[in-house]
């Protein structure tokens, strides 16, 4: 992503916003609220038009594609709220957007997603809508890794879980880690990302304004304060 500028109507939200996610890294992009995190996964998906700037994908241009054609290209998004669907039981979540355009060896399928979630293998006939917040972000993380992304974007991974539940999806995302898959992450628990990402980005009002390793990031108390804290 070069440059990216995008917002909302005539309320500019992103001015030039530049990073990288590279084959099999853990990216965080990391800032408090309001400050164009979610624009900017918007923006990558096709949910948002982009005013100006490129986003390359394994060397194609995606930008301006709409949003179906950028899943297609193998980005795999768990949205902001998880957004599963509420009247689908657990099983058919996992089914309803399978996938495995890009030819994987080893797709992903429902019986891998419950044994990365064993919760949801007893729940599997049950309706997304009865599930709790912790099952359902499970189910959006497993929804999209149906469609066997190579980029797999989580907004706001962890937001509202019980810490038991965030244990959860931190040691998922080590375990896909592991596997090779590129993360691009968002999330408050600092501690928690620089455990677990290689490289991460801070946006402040619509900018990137640090870029740096987890040792870097561990080690400045000052600039976690000045950006990061409540």
């Amino acid at each position: 992503m070069e440059r990216l500028e995008g917002g909302y109507g005539q309320s500019q939200v992103l001015f030039g916003v530049s990073f990288a996610v590279h084959g099999g890294e853990v990216v965080t992009l990391l800032g408090r609220n309001g400050v164009g995190k979610t624009t900017t996964v918007r923006s990558i998906m096709g949910l948002l038009p982009v005013r100006a700037g490129t986003i390359v994908f394994e060397g194609r241009p995606i930008h301006g594609l709409p949003s179906f054609r950028v899943a297609q290209a193998g980005l795999g998004l768990v949205p902001e709220g998880r957004q599963i669907f509420p009247n689908l039981t657990v099983r058919e979540n996992l089914v309803a957007t399978a996938a495995n355009r890009s030819g994987a060896a080893a797709p992903w399928t429902v019986e891998r997603v419950f044994g990365l979630f064993p919760a949801l293998a007893a729940r599997q006939a049950m309706l997304g809508a009865n599930l709790s917040g912790g099952e359902q972000q499970m189910l959006a993380i497993g929804r999209a890794l149906m469609t066997n992304p190579r980029l797999l974007v989580l907004d706001e991974a962890t937001e509202g879980l019980a810490p038991l539940v965030r244990a959860q999806i931190w040691a998922c995302l080590r375990e896909l880690k592991a596997r090779g898959l590129s993360i691009l992450v968002i999330d408050k628990n600092v501690e928690a990302l620089t455990r677990l990402a290689d490289r991460h980005y801070i946006i402040e009002k619509g900018r990137i304004v640090w870029r740096g390793t987890s040792p870097e990031l561990a080690a400045d108390a000052t600039l976690r304060r000045r950006f990061l804290g409540v």
